[in-house]
């Protein structure tokens, strides 16, 4: 391969003998631009040094196109240029092209004639090492991690209606716009506030944590946007910087992220409640839709009035079996039912004692005569006699008797009291003498 030294040393050699350009542009000769960077395209393609070139660089603002091309810039401490690398190349490649992952690249250095651009058409690529800023990048992601800043426990789920969206962005950029247009077509009715604040350069770290913390003071703010549009990993550099990460991690108000397009990934994302691709997108999770709240009332409604009707009528079924339990039951009718079976009962009562009291006057009159025919008094009215014991045992056969024994004979007019002699018993019974 020919150096650029050699290369210039060749051309004064033969550079008069060359046979003229005939699509070279002549002093004086105006030309349209398609044909200046068709003669410029044609003088890169024709020389040799800019063919089979191999360029060390760190890969930034990498895009990853739907056609499978790959966009990206290759940079070192001073200069960058831009890339391309077409589909067939890329599903060739040995490597995984990332943002500030070194390599060497290897192709050649041509011009897009459309936009008069000068790239460079990459055909092969190689690891070279990782770039000092994504070794930056993993070593504070790794460390943060450890500290649990990205924990999933941490992250708090968005409001419904937030009575306001706080906003930490550059007030020039696209992304207010972005996030306005949005916000004014999903609910006009969410206020925004806006905490201005550099996205990028020195000092851009320090606007977007003070945006973040002074919005978090405020009470009348439910839900906090930072971020901007997409960039290389520079670009982005602010929003991995460890004092944004750490305001956002130490937010009360939940975050969402908006930083760079949807395969932009910073560190701010991680600690964020909420990652959106875009800050378009950031702005419909943030505002609710007022039409799809509408229809979800709608709905609510037309469920309650259900719910309210179902209610109802089991209520008013309920309060009906209740009544009629109530009245199966109620006091002054189980009195009343009381009070006429007293009624029934007395009556009952009186027709019984009106049947059954001369019954039992007639019985208790018969029994009388048979007492009284019966009563001892009447037996010694009549001229008998009752003998008893001194103890008063009524002696009723003279067997009972014993010699000298003390008697009470009851007679007619009192008693008498005697002494026995001796006992005669009748015939067969013998006689005990005293």
């Amino acid at each position: 391969m020919l150096n650029l030294i050699d290369r210039l040393e060749q051309l004064a050699r033969v550079g008069a003998a060359d046979a003229p350009d005939e699509h070279a542009p002549r002093a004086g000769r105006v030309l349209t631009v398609s044909e200046l960077n068709a003669y410029v395209q044609r003088t890169l393609a024709a020389d040799p040094m800019l063919q089979g070139l191999a360029l060390r660089g760190e890969i930034s603002n990498l895009k990853r196109h739907s056609s499978g091309h790959l966009y990206f810039s290759l940079k070192d401490e001073s200069a960058r240029i831009q890339c391309v690398m077409f589909r067939g190349q890329a599903q060739m490649c040995a490597i995984v092209p990332e943002d500030g992952l070194r390599v060497v690249a290897e192709g050649r250095a041509a011009l897009f004639a459309r936009d008069g651009a000068y790239q460079f058409y990459v055909e092969s690529m190689r690891a070279d090492g990782v770039g000092a800023l994504f070794l930056r990048y993993e070593e504070t992601r790794r460390r943060l991690l450890a500290e649990g800043l990205f924990d999933a426990a941490r992250k708090k789920p968005l409001p419904l209606l937030p009575k306001g969206v706080g906003i930490v962005t550059s007030p020039t950029g696209a992304v207010v716009r972005d996030i306005q247009t949005v916000a004014a077509r999903r609910h006009p009715g969410v206020p925004l506030y806006l905490a201005p604040a550099r996205v990028q350069g020195a000092g851009a770290a320090e606007e977007i944590a003070r945006g973040i913390r002074a919005l978090d003071r405020l009470p009348f703010i439910d839900v906090i946007i930072t971020g901007r549009g997409g960039g290389s990993l520079e670009d982005l550099w602010a929003f991995n910087e460890e004092i944004v990460v750490r305001a956002v991690a130490d937010c009360n108000t939940p975050v969402v992220s908006a930083v760079g397009h949807e395969t932009d990934t910073t560190l701010t994302d991680f600690a964020a409640d909420v990652r959106a691709p875009t800050p378009s997108a950031a702005a419909e999770l943030a505002v609710p839709s007022r039409a799809a709240l509408s229809d979800q009332i709608g709905q609510y409604r037309a469920r309650m009035s259900i719910a309210a009707d179902r209610r109802l009528k089991q209520s008013r079924e309920r309060l009906s079996n209740l009544t009629a339990r109530l009245n199966a039951v109620e006091p002054r009718r189980a009195l009343d039912e009381r009070r006429k079976r007293i009624v029934e009962l007395r009556e009952r009562l009186l027709a019984c004692a009106d049947r059954v009291v001369p019954q039992r006057r007639a019985a208790l009159t018969a029994l009388e005569a048979r007492l009284a025919t019966l009563n001892p008094s009447n037996v010694l009215e009549r001229g008998y006699a009752m003998v008893s014991d001194e103890h008063g045992r009524w002696l009723n056969g003279a067997d009972q008797v014993e010699p000298g024994m003390t008697l009470m004979i009851r007679m007619r007019g009192g008693a008498v009291r005697s002494s026995a002699d001796g006992v005669d018993l009748d015939e067969g019974s013998g006689t005990r003498a005293g």
